[in-house]
């Protein structure tokens, strides 16, 4: 709770505490029945699953036709990724955001080193329920620089799912669009015999451009029930090059993840208690106005997997704090202009707590209950001698809360062998509000970067929304319909219909002030736009309808091909309306309801085009993404819309040896939001080449990406505002630059 140095303080909002006893004795008591239901009778060796290899090094091997069959529960269109395309791929970037491009309908906004924002199917952000083992994280910053995917580090990550499009209400939940989430890899335990079993890596890359560096390692002591592991990674790198040889300021980092996780297992349950650190002193953002000067991240999670007779279990307690700063690095002044200090202080936590029933041979029950509880604090410190900054602490958000309480209930049938069906319904309900805020100053007259004399919208503003309803509440809820028909081993069709929901977040509904400067600090959009937060904003509601035909051969081995197409009619589709003009052609936006579209299609293909023991084995793969998003009420497309875009790769590997060579091809960007002046980009082309090798206990990772060091700019990459601000303001604003040829190197050591 931040103290307000004015009369306008007031007493606390109506705390959600009665809630969430109730919800967690609502908790207790069903995990109290279920865990006294008998356990589900295993003989011996049925209870201690098959011991991991003693060298954990992953080897790339060829794509899978088709992902292993899940049920419904993974509808056709999913995207996957496992730990060997893991392992190859991190070698571009410590990013784990980055490691998702490859995935069809998946694009990526432009912000830090390691914390890009995935969008699916045009859409990015909250619309996107993002998990990390299974923890829905918020990120807790008015620019939104520590999202979730940003504490996952690739090093320790096992698998990682991305569904597009309609998702069943079991893993959806307060989004729109889709659902990303991200394991680690699963605990290794000793054979049975074996009195302690270890094991462990150490990892080093190195990438030419920007100078990049990461170190990572892993520790696992285990016996047959208990196992311990340790994971670590630590990246860093300074500003990186385009394709023309200049610097792209602001696009350094500095980062670094620790976790510690004990897990013990006994007859079909198993237990897993971790707890993460993170620790970044400085990242830079070159699409917005501030950089990231520090960010701690702690989180405890706790799980529970078991088997019963009924069926299994899988319950989740996690909690998380984020302290966050923002200001300018040296790229964009911050040692010689003061800069403007903006801090956040945030408390997540909660649990989420699922049953999966056989309710016959063909009949499937899941259902399921969570509950998450956000705090965040927000304020901008005074800077001395500033007079458009001080005296006061500028309250952005006072004791802010959202919480969700949501439950499901979803029915899978297998009609015949070849028809099934899923009918999914959850509700969410959102509680939101937030505490008495103050400007900077509560003076008329102040200059406020609007000129001296004048009013000061912000003292106005935060009058007016400390007199103004601070809380809100909405009831939503979701639904889902799948219908797959599968006539042969060697073809699948899946229609699927979703109504699913997201409310504002903290920062739509209550970003408040209204001055030129203030606003600007609001946004995650790489746009270097003001914001202005709109109380009256209601829930999105997203009518999605997609299908998914898939064909392979009959083994599912040698080749694939998917096609998804899609269309989504979202109704209070949060977008923003321009409510004035800011110095050097930058805007001023407010959050407003409106109604939009979006339709595309994605295409995947896989195939072993040769294969024999002197050559080994040839593969070739295509991924071809479109989507087209328009405002319906303003006639204008939606922003940070992806244009056509597809990847080629061709694939090899002889033994321990394996390569890919990958086209990767963008069309040009012409379909912007004129409203926010978003910058058109032309259309390119890069290619990229992995190749590795094991032998024994090492393996060695060499990659080039951006070969023939081409010259582009990303469609999603906002604008260049880092070399903006660096010329005092004075060159023309334009498209951010994507990274030049990078030499990649990186070698890893299992023991």
């Amino acid at each position: 709770m931040i103290r307000l140095s004015t009369a306008a303080s007031a007493a606390n909002a109506p705390r959600l505490s009665n809630r969430l006893l109730a919800s967690t004795a609502l908790l207790t008591a069903v995990l109290a029945a279920l865990s006294a239901l008998p356990a589900q009778a295993q003989t011996p060796q049925a209870q201690i699953p098959q011991a991991l290899p003693a060298v954990p090094v992953e080897t790339e091997t060829a794509p899978a036709a088709t992902a292993p069959e899940k049920g419904l529960s993974r509808p056709l269109g999913a995207g996957t990724l496992d730990a060997a395309e893991i392992a190859s791929r991190k070698l571009a970037s410590p990013d784990t955001a980055a490691l998702l491009r490859s995935l069809p309908g998946v694009s990526l906004y432009s912000a830090g080193g390691f914390s890009s924002l995935p969008a699916l199917n045009g859409l990015a952000d909250d619309r996107v329920r993002v998990q990390v083992d299974g923890m829905p994280m918020t990120a807790a910053c008015a620019n939104h620089m520590n999202a979730p995917l940003s504490y996952a580090d690739p090093a320790v990550i096992g698998a990682i799912e991305a569904i597009a499009g309609v998702t069943p209400v079991s893993k959806g939940g307060d989004s729109i669009v889709g659902t990303v989430s991200v394991t680690s890899k699963p605990p290794v335990y000793a054979q049975p015999g074996e009195p302690i079993h270890g094991e462990g890596s150490l990892s080093t890359v190195y990438r030419s451009n920007g100078n990049g560096t990461t170190l990572s390692g892993t520790a696992t002591a285990a016996t047959e029930r208990f196992s311990l592991r340790y994971t670590g990674a630590w990246s860093r790198a300074d500003d990186y090059e385009d394709g023309n040889g200049d610097k792209v300021r602001s696009t350094l980092y500095n980062v670094q993840n620790h976790a510690l996780s004990a897990s013990a297992r006994k007859d079909g349950h198993e237990i897993t208690l971790s707890g993460g650190y993170q620790y970044s002193p400085y990242s830079g953002f070159a699409n917005q106005r501030m950089d990231m000067t520090l960010n701690r991240g702690t989180t405890l999670n706790g799980r529970y997997k078991g088997e019963f007779d009924w069926g299994t279990l899988d319950g989740r307690a996690f909690w998380q704090r984020t302290v966050h700063a923002m200001n300018f690095l040296h790229d964009k002044g911050g040692a010689d202009r003061g800069g403007m200090p903006m801090n956040t202080d945030s408390h997540e936590m909660g649990y989420a707590v699922s049953a999966e029933v056989p309710l016959s041979a063909q009949d499937t029950l899941r259902v399921g209950n969570e509950l998450v509880r956000y705090r965040i604090d927000d304020w901008w410190p005074p800077v001395a001698g500033a007079a458009m900054m001080s005296p006061l602490t500028f309250v952005n958000l006072n004791d802010a809360r959202r919480d969700r309480l949501g439950t499901f209930a979803e029915w899978e049938k297998r009609w015949t062998p070849a028809w099934t069906s899923l009918l999914g319904v959850r509700n969410d309900v959102v509680w939101m509000e937030n505490g008495p805020v103050q400007p900077y100053s509560w003076a008329n007259p102040i200059s406020m970067g609007m000129g001296m004399g004048m009013a000061n919208p912000d003292a106005a503003a935060a009058t007016a929304f400390n007199r103004g309803d601070r809380s809100k509440t909405d009831v939503n809820v979701d639904a889902t319909a799948l219908l797959r028909f599968a006539p042969s081993a060697s073809e699948r069709y899946e229609l699927g219909f979703a109504r699913k929901t997201r409310s504002p977040n903290l920062y739509e509904r209550f970003a408040w002030g209204t001055g030129g400067m203030s606003s600007t600090m609001i946004g995650w959009y790489g746009d270097a736009n003001g914001y202005v937060g709109n109380p009256d904003l209601k829930p999105e509601t997203a009518y999605t309808v997609g299908a998914t035909a898939a064909w392979q051969d009959a083994e599912a081995k040698r080749w694939s091909v998917k096609v998804t197409p899609y269309y989504s009619h979202v109704e209070n589709f949060i977008d923003a309306d321009r409510i004035g003009t800011l110095s050097n052609g930058f805007v001023q936006l407010r959050f407003a309801n409106h109604t939009a579209e979006l339709y595309g299609i994605n295409a995947e293909g896989r195939s072993i085009v040769h294969q024999d023991e002197r050559l080994g084995e040839f593969t070739v793969g295509a991924v071809v993404s479109y989507v087209r998003g328009r405002n319906l009420d303003t006639g204008h497309d939606l922003y940070h819309i992806m244009p056509l875009n597809g990847t080629i790769d061709l694939g090899h590997r002889l033994g321990d040896w394996s390569s890919v060579l990958e086209f990767q091809m963008v069309g040009r960007k012409f379909l912007v939001d004129s409203g926010r002046n978003e910058p058109e980009t032309p259309s390119y082309a890069l290619v990229n080449l992995r190749t590795s090798y094991v032998w024994g206990n090492l393996r060695a990772d060499v990659g080039i990406e951006n070969l023939f060091d081409a010259h582009y700019y990303l469609p999603l990459g906002g604008v260049d505002y880092g070399d903006f601000r660096a010329s005092g303001n004075r060159q023309p604003i334009g498209a951010l630059a994507g990274m030049g040829r990078s030499f990649n190197l990186g070698l890893t050591m299992a023991f």
